[in-house]
């Protein structure tokens, strides 16, 4: 789970349910707040970073790190970072871009080969669309995609997948 943009006291909130849960957290774009809330941090693409060396200096083997990427800049960046998994959008038309071009699925496979890291597909992303995702995909995660689906819809191959990278992203040496 990401989280940006949240209440102190919210965040605080979502972090012990995290924790209560077994899920990760990562926190967008605020390195000094991931460490204290021992959550790892996930890297905006097109967004400043806040206390970015702190956190890399203090980070511990398992902590996730996270990239965004819209095209190869991103992907660079999560390299010099050490990021463990990449968040690689657009796939398709979304709301949260107006106006932008998705990659497709085949465009998206090309740059997720090249990005050497588990690719997560983010942008326009539904269970269905989810479908046409080729198997490099390391699983999909979806903002407005959710809204109306239950957890039932979701299939387990996505699940699974996406399970499997995190868990990768985080084994020492991997």
């Amino acid at each position: 789970m990401v989280a940006r943009d949240l209440a102190p006291g919210l965040l605080r909130r979502l972090a012990a349910l995290c924790r209560r849960r077994r899920l990760r957290l990562l926190i967008s774009g605020d390195g000094r707040t991931a460490l204290r809330l021992g959550a790892g941090l996930h890297l905006p693409d097109r967004r400043p970073v806040r206390h970015l060396l702190p956190f890399l200096l203090a980070r511990r083997p398992g902590t996730l790190l996270s990239a965004a990427a819209h095209g190869r800049r991103g992907m660079s960046r999560a390299w010099s970072c050490g990021a463990d998994a990449i968040l690689l959008s657009p796939v398709f038309p979304t709301a949260s871009h107006p106006g932008a071009r998705g990659l497709g699925p085949l465009r998206w496979a090309a740059l997720a080969r090249r990005a050497g890291l588990p690719a997560i597909a983010l942008g326009g992303m539904d269970p269905l669309r989810a479908r046409r995702l080729p198997p490099i995909a390391a699983g999909w995660a979806a903002i407005d995609g959710l809204a109306c689906v239950d957890r039932a819809t979701v299939s387990r191959g996505c699940r699974a997948r996406a399970a499997r990278a995190m868990d990768d992203a985080t084994r020492p040496n991997a």
